[in-house]
């Protein structure tokens, strides 16, 4: 039996070529958006900061819940390989300290990251399994600093759960000011889960200064 291919054409071609560059550009307004303001935002937010209509975010994407996966999946999944990647190092606590950082990093850089990883109520079924999954190994990160004598013996999962929450609120609040300021304020926590006997490291980022602060108060407003 004689078979006849589908019929191409350069006008074809160019259709399909368009769709992709319009998608590229919707998940990197998306991730542009997301980072700067959360996850509080529209579709047609998107679409106008894409430059494109808003049809054409909904044929692309059914809906807020889809853009948010397409934009980080990613991201939560070398997040997770980060935290196994960390308990491969020698020393526990540099192993330990890595992958907290890593994660502040990527916190700071993206408000709607941070949101993600975090908790919120938008993301939560999709990426509640990756959270689960990276569990273990971050327990396990902490049993290792315990074990080496690195971490103080009465430090908790919990304690670190409650380090970032902290942490990032400062950099959410300094981030249009000052980025990486974040960092000093998690060398000071870390100071204070180092086991006795260990040397502190030294914080070597300057604190926000009075005009920083108040400006970073008149952007949250």
């Amino acid at each position: 039996m004689t078979t006849i291919d589908a019929p191409t054409s350069p006008t074809g071609r160019r259709l399909r070529a368009d769709a992709a560059r319009n998608q590229q550009r919707i998940l990197e307004a998306a991730r542009e958006l997301f980072a700067l303001r959360g996850l509080d935002i529209s579709l047609d937010d998107v679409a106008a900061h894409a430059g494109v209509g808003v049809g054409t975010v909904y044929r692309r994407f059914a809906n807020k819940q889809e853009l948010i996966d397409g934009v980080f999946e990613d991201g939560v999944n070398r997040m997770s390989e980060s935290a196994e990647l960390a308990l491969k190092t020698d020393n526990a606590w540099d192993g330990l300290v890595t992958y907290f950082e890593y994660v502040l990093h990527n916190f700071a850089c993206s408000r709607g990251f941070a949101e993600v990883v975090k908790g919120s109520t938008e993301g939560r079924e999709r990426f509640t399994s990756m959270r689960d999954r990276m569990r273990p190994a971050v327990e396990e990160l902490i049993q290792r600093a315990k074990d080496e004598g690195s971490l103080r013996a009465d430090a908790a999962p919990q304690d670190f759960f409650a380090m970032i929450f902290m942490v990032d609120s400062i950099a959410q609040f300094a981030r249009p000011v000052n980025p990486d300021v974040w960092r000093r304020y998690f060398g000071l926590v870390l100071d204070g889960l180092r086991a006795d006997g260990f040397p502190r490291e030294a914080i070597t980022t300057p604190p926000m200064t009075d005009r920083e602060i108040e400006t970073a108060k008149t952007s949250c407003l």
